[in-house]
């Protein structure tokens, strides 16, 4: 079993711990509390009846994904999974030794109320906030304690996506002398960075302090050295805080995310009685209107994607490994940035980010104190009413400060953090906007066309409209006054569907840089009609006309595109349960939007082939006219414009049609010339600026069983080549660790694909696989298909497009093997790194 650095530092915590307590000094004890609990799906009157039926679970747990996709009493917003309310409870001892106790809960879907010893603590509805819950006034020493939890998600249409349900996040135990660092109570600024020297401010908050506390601060370089160590000085209203100047520091990055280390050692009468240890990193930013976006003042495009916080077959309940794998995945293709749509995701996920070097958006909520409509059938139908679809927004104007001000108190330390987003597309739940945007642009084409931006005359229109008095506006800029509140370090924003309005409004004021939300055809009016605006595409279809008009726009700083990974909801009609509009689907492999944008984001020459029937596809050949586009709009029910953010239709991975079918090739690709060739005959080079439309080299051929092969050339010279083969029948699976090693207790993605008697990738059939393993736990499985909503916890996986992904957790230093059944082979594999 091998022992990760995480943890080996939250041992040395309680080891600490330990010393201290022999030492008559009370240490921080802080360890996760996932192990032993109890859960019941169902109301109960008395969860501590003897007739409850309780089931032995550990925590993360999202029930949700775990009852599976129905039809029936689920909704397609949220993925057609069942909702409905839970009971945990869970039992446990400590020892009376002066500390206090804290549990702290990372994310409980929805309205999670608790109970210590049946005492009531409290209730917190949304759920997607952290939140902390003292136990010490209730507490029986060397006795068992019970801690219940009830969940209440019975309103299970109350997003537009998935949610989950349950404790689907960490709890720990917190334990800690009187006088201690507060929960989130550090918080590090880098007011001035340069390459020579950097400024490190630190804030403490300390419970229980008095003139008899002391509070000492280190700086640990990224190599864990001692860099630095100062007393802080305590003043009012501040806490206690201190400056240090670090010299040569290393400065957080994209390619070297440096990791510093700020220890507060807290003393009480003379005995260190608290340690608090927080990562930081030293970087600066900067947002300029003409110019866009510096990292310590360097220049950089933000290559940017959305994600939602479920991940394929784990549902709501990922834990780090897999949030390091996608991370990971998604840098392999030149992405440098995230927006956590729409909703505060996994501490877990903002450390991985910190730790692989990603910028983050992090964003607060959806939809204000007005709902959004939510799809009962498919997306776009808007059924979904009444107690079903109660959401965030019934309890909003009176949680909406203690949340926002709990996400930035959280997240506060991430250098990855470069914005605060107050909503995402909230002009749509204020119907003046578009009222007004009516009035001053009729009969507008909806997408692609430049409406007015005149500062007078929309302002003008939207007062007559409004009577001169906007909420959003005044709600807005409440938001961002709770935001500075908090940070100052940081910059506001929000994801805009009707800029031209919120500019003349006042809501483009609450914010800092004004998101444009699939509004490309804005960029240049906005920024000839406000010079001082600063601009961000904060959601883009993933195409390349979206790319294009970033990136030859310096004032423009950059683009995030929807989505990085496929998510489940925003679905239907069944058994469609989520959307795979993204650069990589549920189970982590790589789509053709992900290859084409990898083409576009990363310089090392790359050229990726598909095929679709000439009947079928999206793309028509003329000698005459040349290439043409028609695009396939989405058939009904659903709304006709999602096809905007699907991929051209029809396309595969494969070269198996039928003899002398009409095919039409198209090569994605960053190299100046592609070469295509059909069993080794070449059917000539062509300029990839002369598909300068949308960046895809395209043939139209008759289907030759055998081999398909790309190559890409600079400047002559062949750099880069891809093939595909006509496949046979499947005789045989593969099977590859997809990221991480085949050992220790994290979960590791293994990925299976077909493969003919040759040995070919088969990717157009399908085989039904039975999973026995060996040294390893079978976790779930997943294929990466938006219509596969067969069970991710039995072990068996039908592939799709000729393969699956499975997620095994290793039992210690055992050899992994793999039993893979199909109906007509069976394959016993070794599993290596």
């Amino acid at each position: 079993m091998k022992l990760r650095i995480r943890d080996f530092f939250a041992l040395l915590i309680v080891f600490s711990s330990l010393v201290g307590c022999q030492d008559t000094t009370i240490q921080r004890e802080q360890r996760l509390f996932n192990e032993d609990w109890q859960f019941h799906l169902g109301e109960v009157d008395d969860p501590s009846a003897s007739d409850v039926s309780w089931a032995e679970v550990v925590l993360p747990h999202d029930w949700s994904i775990r009852q599976s996709y129905q039809p029936e009493n689920t909704a397609a917003s949220t993925g057609f999974v069942p909702g409905g309310i839970g009971w945990y409870r869970k039992s446990f001892k400590v020892p009376e030794d002066g500390r206090q106790t804290t549990v702290v809960f990372d994310g409980v879907y929805c309205n999670a109320e608790v109970w210590i010893n049946g005492e009531y603590l409290g209730k917190r509805p949304n759920g997607y906030s952290s939140f902390a819950h003292e136990l010490t006034p209730y507490l029986r020493y060397d006795v068992p304690n019970t801690l219940q939890v009830k969940v209440d998600h019975s309103a299970y249409a109350d997003t537009r996506w998935y949610t989950g349900s349950g404790i689907y996040r960490d709890v720990s135990l917190v334990r800690t002398h009187p006088v201690h660092v507060a929960q989130w109570g550090l918080q590090i600024t880098t007011p001035q960075v340069s390459e020579s020297e950097a400024e490190v401010r630190v804030n403490a908050q300390i419970v229980g302090a008095s003139p008899e506390t002391e509070v000492v601060l280190d700086i640990l370089g990224p190599d864990g050295a001692l860099i630095g160590t100062t007393n802080m000085t305590e003043s009012s209203g501040v806490g206690y805080s201190a400056v240090l100047k670090v010299v040569n520091p290393q400065r957080w990055g994209l390619e070297t995310p440096a990791l510093y280390q700020a220890v507060a050692h807290v003393k009480h009468q003379g005995q260190e009685v608290d340690q608090q240890t927080q990562n930081f990193g030293i970087r600066s930013i900067r947002f300029d209107a003409d110019q866009g976006f510096f990292l310590n003042e360097e220049s950089v495009k933000i290559k940017g994607v959305n994600i939602h916080h479920d991940a394929g077959a784990f549902g709501a309940a990922v834990p780090k490994s897999i949030w390091e794998y996608r991370v990971a995945q998604l840098k392999s293709i030149g992405v440098n940035a995230i927006r956590m749509s729409h909703n505060p995701h996994s501490p877990l996920l903002m450390e991985v980010c910190d730790e692989l070097g990603m910028l983050v958006m992090d964003e607060f909520f959806d939809e204000w104190h007005q709902p959004k409509g939510k799809s009962l059938v498919y997306l776009g139908d808007n059924q979904a009413k009444g107690d079903i679809a109660q959401g965030y927004s019934d309890v909003f104007m009176e949680w909406a400060e203690r949340d926002l001000k709990d996400l930035i108190r959280r997240d506060f330390n991430h250098p990855s953090v470069i914005m605060w987003s107050i909503g995402n597309e909230i002009e749509w739940t204020f119907p003046d906007y578009s009222k007004a945007f009516s009035v001053i642009n009729p009969n507008h084409a909806g997408y692609g066309q430049t409406p007015e931006f005149d500062p007078e005359k929309v302002k003008a229109t939207f007062d007559e409209v409004t009577g001169g008095v906007d909420s959003l506006a005044l709600i807005a800029g409440m938001l961002s006054e709770w935001v500075k509140e908090m940070d100052t370090t940081r910059y506001v924003t929000c994801g805009s569907v009707r800029p031209s309005i919120a500019a003349a409004s006042g809501y483009a004021d609450a914010v800092d840089v004004l998101g444009f939300n699939y509004r490309a055809e804005c960029y240049d009016a906005a920024h000839e009609t406000y010079p001082e605006m600063k601009i961000i595409g904060s959601e883009n279809w993933g195409a390349y006309s979206e790319w294009e008009n970033v990136a030859s726009r310096p004032f423009v700083a950059g683009m995030f595109a929807w989505t990085g990974f496929a998510y489940m909801g925003e679905a239907g009609p069944w058994p469609r349960k989520g959307l795979e509009i993204s650069f990589f689907d549920y189970a982590g492999f790589k789509t053709p939007r992900g290859h084409f944008f990898e083409c576009l984001w990363v310089e090392k020459p790359k050229v990726y082939a598909v095929t679709t029937r000439a009947e079928e596809s999206e793309f028509s050949y003329d000698p005459e006219l040349g290439w043409r586009f028609d695009m396939q709009m989405t058939a009904p029910p659903v709304w006709s414009q999602l096809r905007r953010w699907e991929w051209y239709q029809n396309i595969h991975p494969y070269w198996n049609y039928e003899e002398g079918e009409l095919i039409v090739v198209q090569a994605y690709s960053n190299c100046e010339e592609v070469e295509l060739l059909i069993n080794e005959k070449s059917l000539g080079r062509k300029l990839r600026s002369d598909f300068a439309e949308d960046n895809i080299v395209k043939w139209k051929l008759p289907y030759e069983s055998g081999q398909l092969t790309v190559k890409g050339y600079n400047e002559g010279q062949l750099v880069t080549e891809d093939q595909l083969i006509s496949a046979g029948k499947a005789s045989t699976v593969m099977a590859t660790v997809a990221y991480g090693a085949a050992e220790g207790d994290d979960i590791i993605p293994v990925a299976l694909q077909l493969h003919d008697a040759e040995g070919n990738p088969v990717r157009h059939e399908e085989s039904q696989i039975k999973i026995a393993l060996a040294g390893a736990e079978l976790v779930a499985v997943d294929n990466g298909w938006e219509k596969n909503v067969a069970n991710h916890y039995l072990p068996m996986i039908t592939t799709h497009e000729g393969r699956a992904m499975l997620f095994v957790r290793a039992l210690g230093e055992q050899e992994i093997t793999l039993n893979l059944e199909t109906g007509s082979f069976t394959e016993k594999l070794t599993l290596t790194d």
